[in-house]
């Protein structure tokens, strides 16, 4: 399967991003694949329009209170700890890179660079298709983006506070041979601007929340 998808990723997101540029940049389209290949993992695998590894998730529990996004080469890109709050709302905390009382990192990069707030009233709001909000840091109380759509259907946006697309979840579905994808396969589409590795490490957050 993995050297499938490498193969379709080569053929059909490199023609997306061929067609994507802009005066600020161009997409960046990466090709997710919700297995881990390490055996008896639950994870991600995300591949490149190249066939090139760049991200991968390895869980050996289905709903840890920590999930560590690393590069292809197993260097740790983001840390995203659930947070103990009081109130039944699930809710993540983003820290850059390693975090953790075994990391060798100061206690001052353990900040959390963004939460993530699962969308729960949406009844009271009248907002029924937002699914999370995401906040800079810990304590700010004005939510940085929204996330809408729906992860189940592998339709989502990332929309900013101006209502731009910052990054996309999109079904993958292959130009040529009539290859179709099942929900495990999907396509990350970041926009200029939007960290890659971020909008994957809210992908696995939205996993967990929705999953």
């Amino acid at each position: 399967m993995f050297r499938f998808l490498k193969s379709t990723s080569r053929t059909v997101v490199h023609e997306e991003e061929e067609e994507e540029h802009g005066g600020g940049g161009c997409m960046t389209s990466l090709t997710v694949w919700t297995k881990s290949l390490v055996i008896s993992c639950n994870g991600f695998t995300v591949i490149d329009s190249k066939g090139n590894l760049v991200y991968r998730v390895d869980n050996y529990g289905a709903r840890p209170e920590e999930v560590t996004l690393m590069d292809g080469s197993g260097k740790p890109v983001h840390t995203m700890r659930r947070r103990k709050t009081p109130i039944l709302v699930d809710s993540w905390h983003v820290y850059e890179g390693e975090a953790g009382e075994h990391c060798r990192a100061s206690k001052s990069s353990e900040k959390p660079i963004f939460s993530i707030r699962k969308q729960v009233n949406y009844i009271l709001h009248g907002k029924p298709n937002v699914l999370a909000r995401v906040f800079h840091g810990s304590k700010s109380k004005s939510y940085a983006y929204v996330v809408e759509g729906s992860y189940a259907a592998r339709s989502c946006k990332v929309l900013d506070g101006s209502r731009r697309v910052a990054a996309e979840i999109t079904r993958k579905e292959a130009s040529k041979g009539g290859v179709s994808f099942g929900p495990e396969v999907f396509v990350l589409v970041v926009h200029p601007g939007f960290a890659p590795g971020f909008a994957m490490a809210l992908v696995v957050i939205l996993d967990q929340m929705y999953g």
